[in-house]
């Protein structure tokens, strides 16, 4: 009777369970429309920016910036050790890699430093994962959110003297120069050097002043260079030389050389008993029209495509000119700003339209300069914005999550690092007015002390982690088939 019962009791039991299947199709439909709602939320403004600093005290300092909506910002330290021997000198970061389903994008991170080396890192491209933190970061006095995906790649030894300028004109290859006269191109899939551009040593005309070059020597070395958005040619500048050289990149020559005029350098300041040579070179491109700024010690001029001198842009600051960069205010607008970085602790923005350059006027001595001047726009820092020491160097940035909003990251000898926001709509109409500016432009978010004297700074915006992204530490990064298939494309600018 009981194997009666449960044989009767079965095809009772049966449309209950059948009755449950089909009730959860039904809830389980409901559930990714509940996803899918709430993966849709309002477009949050919160962003990470990472920040590498280096320093005279061999520090190389990496940290990051999240930025949230009410524009607070948080810093939190994401690696600090000493990279070098000697003070580091330049820093370059790399554009990210291509971006790939499932996996993680990087960034090359190459330091130069007075002790011969260029070393080079690989950094995550995104913020770093809350999880597997270090318990000691809880307890620690300042805050740390260290990134498990930065890794050191190696040391490259390319160069016999102080590393000068780094640039990684695209992901494939990077540019050094050296005081030993060289720029040197490697190619960053098997970090290889593949030519290396020899520059004149300059002869021996005595010993100047305040120089550390050998008795019945010249100081020598090159100075910072620029390549060219094309990738064709290169402007360089050298120690102990009064002219710029132009190189052709495709055949590893020279192409030609620009002498300064000693007029041009009178205006600029550079008597005959100054050195007269560039500082720093920069490409940029103003009303579709390409164009380059050199930087001497304590005034800048702007060359047009013709090697003619076309402006002046410190009109009567005579302060000490530390860095300089081309800002481009939209991405397909040709609206481009000079900013410049003083001893005074500003960063000037200029404008090098032919329509905003100043007549020369008449001086003190009644002779009337050759070169007109470029129209201050706006800066930022300053006496009056809260900074009184040197910006050594500094670094621009455009918004992800802002519309029309520009970054300035700034580094001072005084170990602080400082982050300001600037709207693009405020710039404009800057430009528009024919006032001189009176107050400090943009927003000051935060200031971070690094407790080291810094000496270059670079940063970028930190792409958002993709779905799919694996977060644990033992991630294996699969990224040589798509750093050759960059290469393949671009070894023609070998």
């Amino acid at each position: 009777m009981a194997k009666r019962k449960r044989q009767a009791a079965a095809p009772e039991s049966i449309p209950e369970k059948v009755s449950a299947t089909t009730k959860k199709p039904k809830t389980a439909s409901d559930k990714p429309a509940k996803k899918a709602e709430a993966a849709s939320p309002a477009k949050s403004a919160t962003e990470t920016i990472q920040v590498v600093a280096g320093s005279y005290d061999r520090v190389l300092h990496g940290f990051t910036a999240t930025i949230h909506d009410d524009d607070k910002v948080d810093f939190a330290d994401s690696f600090l050790f000493n990279a070098h021997t000697s003070a580091i000198r330049c820093l370059a970061i790399s554009p990210p890699s291509v971006p790939t389903p499932g996996q993680g994008q990087k960034v090359f991170l190459a330091s130069g430093s007075t002790d011969e080396r260029i070393n080079v890192y690989n950094l995550s491209a995104h913020p770093p994962s809350l999880k597997n933190q270090d318990i000691l970061a809880k307890v620690a006095p300042r805050p740390i959110r260290e990134n498990r995906k930065n890794r050191e790649l190696g040391t490259l030894l390319h160069h016999a003297s102080t590393i000068t300028a780094l640039e990684f004109p695209t992901r494939s290859k990077l540019l050094s120069a050296s005081e030993d006269s060289t720029i040197g191109v490697t190619r960053t899939r098997d970090w290889s050097l593949l030519s290396s551009v020899k520059a004149p040593i300059p002869q021996p005309l005595g010993r100047p002043s305040g120089d550390t070059a050998p008795f019945g020597g010249t100081p020598a070395g090159v100075n910072d260079f620029a390549v060219h958005p094309s990738m064709k040619v290169m402007l360089s500048v050298s120690k102990s030389e009064r002219c710029m050289r132009l190189w052709n990149l495709l055949t590893g020559k020279k192409a030609g050389v620009l002498n300064f005029d000693r007029t041009m350098l009178r205006e600029v300041g550079e008597s005959r008993h100054s050195t007269g040579e560039g500082r720093k070179v920069v490409w940029g491109n103003v009303d579709d029209e390409d164009e380059y700024a050199v930087a001497f010690e304590r005034d800048l001029i702007v060359f047009g495509m013709n090697s003619e001198p076309k402006c002046r842009v410190m009109p009567t600051l005579r302060t000490k000119v530390h860095h300089i960069e081309y800002i481009k205010l939209e991405d397909e607008s040709s609206s481009s700003l000079l900013a410049v970085s003083t001893e005074d602790g500003r960063i000037l923005l200029f404008s090098t339209r032919e329509s905003d350059i100043e007549a020369p006027k008449e001086d003190k001595d009644g002779n009337t300069p050759k070169l007109g001047l470029a129209k201050l726009v706006a800066y930022l820092g300053g006496k009056d914005g809260g900074v009184a020491t040197r910006i050594k160097d500094f670094s621009s940035l455009r918004s992800n999550a802002r519309d029309g909003t520009l970054y300035f990251v700034g580094g001072s000898s005084d170990g602080k690092a400082r982050l300001w926001s600037v709207t693009v709509a405020e710039l404009t109409k800057a430009m528009g007015s024919k006032k001189a500016p009176s107050k400090p432009a943009g927003k000051l978010l935060g200031t971070y002390e690094t407790q080291n004297r810094i000496t270059c700074t670079v940063a970028f915006v930190m792409i958002p982690r993709p779905d799919g992204a694996e977060d644990s530490e033992d991630e294996v990064d699969d990224e040589e088939d798509v750093e050759d298939e960059e290469e393949d494309e671009e070894d023609s600018d070998d």
